[in-house]
């Protein structure tokens, strides 16, 4: 089945405008056109948009997202490489995620001693 640039755009909660800056990024590299030069998405490209999406998503930048999916475009022989930047992507999160806890950590400490405290006081957090 092939969709268009609004169907997925409406499915995948992206602009079209997005849609097509990635697809000039070089990030759908499978991307089809018709004859006039519409695109055509396929359940592989969907696909493909997913993983930019998250990779995007969970803080990759564009230049590193194309970097992986040009090794994905190379095949098996590239699957070390692939690996280690995803594991590299993985630890980056998490190193993130931990900061994100602490700073909530401290809200939720705050939140619940407001009605004692009365205001936010930067003493003895």
């Amino acid at each position: 089945m092939e969709y268009t640039i609004k169907q997925v755009a409406e499915r995948m909660q992206l602009t079209p405008s997005t849609l097509r800056f990635y697809d000039k990024e070089g990030l759908m590299p499978l991307l089809k056109r018709s004859d006039s030069g519409i695109r055509k998405y396929s359940e592989t490209d969907l696909s493909w948009l997913e993983l930019v999406c998250c990779l995007k998503n969970s803080g990759m930048q564009l230049d590193e997202i194309k970097q992986f999916m040009t090794l994905c475009l190379q095949g098996s022989t590239t699957s070390e490489q692939r690996k280690e930047i995803l594991e590299q992507h993985k630890a980056n999160i998490l190193s993130k995620m931990e900061v994100l806890n602490r700073s909530l950590d401290i809200i939720d400490y705050k939140l619940e001693h407001y009605n004692e405290i009365g205001i936010f006081h930067i003493d003895g957090l």
